[in-house]
């Protein structure tokens, strides 16, 4: 199966001067939490997720109004192409720890997104890949992080905050 069977078309994008406040209301009114960032003639250079605007806010003390999509946005970004196989793309997701990756075209334009949420609605509908390949790929995504503390300042250098 294609991505193009299965993805979403129809999203919202925004630049990366729009402000956070600004995405988190497009996310609020599609019912998503990731909007790809392009620049000025249609091209992908990053996304937003919701999580990203959380860290960000709570990490800089600044209000989602005060800032750019490009502060918070990943980048680079690892998208597909409609002609991918499904399963092409679950094992993308499942390597790069990702639930939803932009589609583009070869020009690297959006086209659309493809989610775990896409993939399960075409599971469920005998048309996606099999279930246990869908769980294999959650848990991988679901695996935490092991984070290592951060290194104290050097004697008489302020912490970085």
């Amino acid at each position: 199966m294609k991505i193009r069977d299965v993805m979403t078309s129809d999203v919202e994008t925004c630049h990366p001067d729009t402000d956070l406040a600004t995405v988190v209301r497009m996310m609020w009114d599609r019912d998503c939490g990731f909007i790809p960032v392009i620049d000025a003639t249609g091209l992908l250079r990053g996304v937003v997720t919701d999580r990203d605007i959380c860290i960000a806010s709570a990490t800089r003390r600044v209000l989602p109004e005060y800032m750019s999509a490009h502060q918070a946005m990943t980048h680079p970004v690892h998208a597909c192409v409609p002609d991918d196989e499904v399963a092409d793309a679950l094992r993308a997701m499942k390597q790069y720890k990702v639930r939803r990756m932009p589609v583009i075209d070869s020009n690297g334009a959006v086209k659309g997104v493809i989610s775990m949420n896409d993939i399960v609605l075409a599971s469920q509908q005998g048309l996606g890949p099999d279930a246990k390949d869908i769980v294999a790929t959650l848990a991988a995504i679901c695996v935490h992080r092991t984070l290592t503390p951060e290194a104290p300042p050097a004697p008489g250098k302020p912490a970085v905050v």
